[in-house]
């Protein structure tokens, strides 16, 4: 395949992220004798710095944990609906949806914990040394990408009109943030000096301080601040202000977690996700709907195939995923099931219907919203879903967002392996809280206020996540760990590539990383959008330009409604890999966007 740049080879360790700062971050700590999930921690809080357009300390992050000679688990950093969002409560406001923006979309934070039990059950370094590089970052400044000061731009006259506190981190002197000129968030490099210092205070030993830091996060100033934030009115997506439900009873109660992965076996390959309160089955199901057989790489039967095929595991996901109730992800990723759903898919014609299926014999559940867009009567068009390019902030006016989040990958010398895909607490999401350097975020826009639904809001539970890192298994033994922004889009670009290196050649002994994420991609967006106002283009196809100009034309005479967008407008992944025969290490990264990089040795 043809390739931008090499797939990255070594032994000592590899790292690939969606800004080069995070991932040149993450490399330092390994020379510096941290192992990969020291690392990720410190790529983690970089990207909150270089990234915030993109992802917060107080958004979330589910990680897929693979240490050497260890078991593979998913460590949840999504947090739960607090105990005051209740859909009544929200339907007293007069909503039909969780707002895009602001305090009554913000879920209990995540990520902070998520990060912290990263690396006190598996890292080896102290919090101060894996938080100096966001705190330098912060503190001295960095040349902040294109894409950082037009996301500003997008929402300046919220931040000047609504939010001032996002303003004078943002619009200093009034401008925005530029290439090339420092942006700095002391008041954030502030709250991670203080955080260091009390948990410091407790004493020399590595895992009391990391523990102190957690107690401080759900307890402390930072729990305070992020309380009082979510009091404070504040202008959100429905044009009305309202302050949100979090309490400090409910950041005191929650804590990430671990659990067992999905899985699902193709090929020889064993492929792990994160479970049904996320998209990450969706992954797997779209390799169950896979004939034994299938179609030339790259061919217009290939990719009306999958395509076709995504709909219908997007449509499960609508009716089947989420927390409030046990999701059947057995049953949906059966082989009887989906040879049934398979019958499904004409050859010859693209589906413009939502069609879930019955995998216990039961009928699906959809929202009245997800019946209303699906028939065309909700009374708005493809606004509520993102086109070309979706890996970047799809902003609006008002703050609302759809598809921003970064990835990160990291594997080194002894085999320890992470995929992590952290998000939320955007810039343009919340106010900046002002005392701390960031904002609140956004993810309970996820949940319908429909009673009843496996995704409907409800106390104590997460809402369905779009994030979905990704690891695969060759005999039992990690092999690659991989994912991408992106939204609902995941799930689609991140199964183009696992298969374009599953049917792909290999490059100098290796897996073709590189190959298989700059081929070009696509994604549809046949199903109800999950950010806000959660639309749907029923037969909709968005391909890169790159794709032969007689696939294209292939797809619209089945009746694909096909946009072509840029030549390098889909997907952002990252990815990392290693030889269990002969420990050699891979890493590649996606060139779309013009700032991620793998880096290692």
């Amino acid at each position: 395949m043809f390739t931008t740049r090499p797939t990255l080879q070594g032994t000592f360790g590899m790292v690939s992220s969606t800004h080069y700062l995070a991932s040149q971050s993450a490399m330092a700590v390994l020379e510096d004798g941290g192992n990969a999930y020291d690392a990720a921690v410190a790529a983690g809080f970089v990207l909150h710095v270089v990234e915030p357009h993109l992802n917060g300390p107080a958004g979330e992050v589910p990680m897929i944990v693979a240490p050497a000679g260890g078991e593979v688990r998913v460590l949840c950093g999504q947090g739960v609906a607090p105990a005051g969002a209740t859909v009544a409560h929200y339907k007293a406001l007069g909503l039909d949806l969780v707002p895009g923006t602001g305090p009554l979309a913000a879920a209990v934070p995540g990520a902070f914990d998520a990060w912290m039990l990263l690396l006190k059950d598996h890292g080896t370094k102290t919090l101060a040394e894996v938080l100096k590089y966001a705190i330098g970052y912060a503190e001295d400044g960095h040349a902040p990408v294109e894409r950082v000061g037009q996301t500003v731009e997008t929402v300046r006259e919220l931040f000047e009109t609504e939010w001032p506190s996002s303003a004078e981190v943002y619009l200093v002197d009034g401008e925005a943030p530029r290439p090339g000129e420092l942006l700095r968030n002391r008041q954030l490099a502030a709250t991670w000096k203080r955080l260091t210092a009390e948990a410091e205070a407790v004493g020399s030993d590595r895992v009391a301080q990391i523990e102190e830091a957690r107690r401080v996060w759900r307890e402390g100033f930072i729990a305070e601040a992020l309380v009082r934030q979510s009091q404070r009115p504040t202008m959100d997506t429905s044009g009305e202000r309202h302050t949100g439900t979090l309490t400090l009873a409910d950041l005191a109660s929650w804590e990430a977690t671990y659990e067992a992965p999905a899985t699902y076996d193709w090929n020889g390959w064993t492929l792990c996700k994160a479970g049904g309160w996320s998209q990450g089955p969706a992954f797997l199901q779209q390799l169950a709907l896979l004939p034994p057989e299938l179609p030339a790489y790259g061919s217009a039967d290939y990719v009306h195939l999958l395509i076709e095929g995504c709909k219908l595991a997007m449509a499960d996901r609508e009716a089947w995923y989420g927390d409030a109730e046990q999701v059947p992800v057995d049953a949906l990723l059966s082989d009887e099931y989906n040879a049934a759903r398979r019958t499904l898919i004409d050859p010859e014609k693209a589906s413009h219907e939502l069609r879930p299926g019955s995998p216990l014999g039961a009928e699906p559940r959809l929202s009245a919203h997800a019946h209303a867009v699906a028939s065309g009567e909700a009374g708005f068009d493809a606004m509520g879903v993102a086109g070309a390019g979706a890996g970047e902030p799809t902003v609006a006016k008002d703050g609302g967002t759809r598809g921003d989040t970064c990835h990160l990958d990291v594997v080194d010398r002894w085999g320890n392996m992470v995929a992590a895909t952290p998000s939320g607490g955007w810039l343009q999401s919340n106010p900046v809280v002002p005392e701390l350097g960031f904002p609140l975020g956004t993810r309970l826009q996820m949940a319908w206020l429909d009673e009843g639904l496996p995704n409907s809001l409800t106390p104590g539970r997460r809402p369905r996540t779009t994030l979905t890192p990704s690891l695969a298994l060759k005999d039992g033994v990690p092999v690659m760990a991989f994912g991408t922004p992106g939204g609902d889009q995941q799930d689609q670009w991140q199964v183009h590539f696992f298969l374009a290196v599953a049917l792909g050649g290999e490059v100098r002994g290796g897996l073709d990383l590189q190959g298989a994420i700059d081929a070009p991609n696509w994604h549809n967006d046949s199903f109800p959008g999950s950010f806000f106002p959660r639309g749907m283009r029923p037969g909709s196809v968005t391909v890169e330009s790159r794709l032969a100009e007689d696939v294209i034309a292939e797809l619209r005479r089945r009746g694909h409604d096909v946009t072509v967008g840029d030549a390098w407008s889909e997907g952002r992944l990252c990815a990392v890999a290693r030889d269990p025969r002969t420990g050699v290490l891979s890493a590649a990264a996606n060139p779309r966007g013009m700032q991620g990089y793998a880096v290692g040795r």
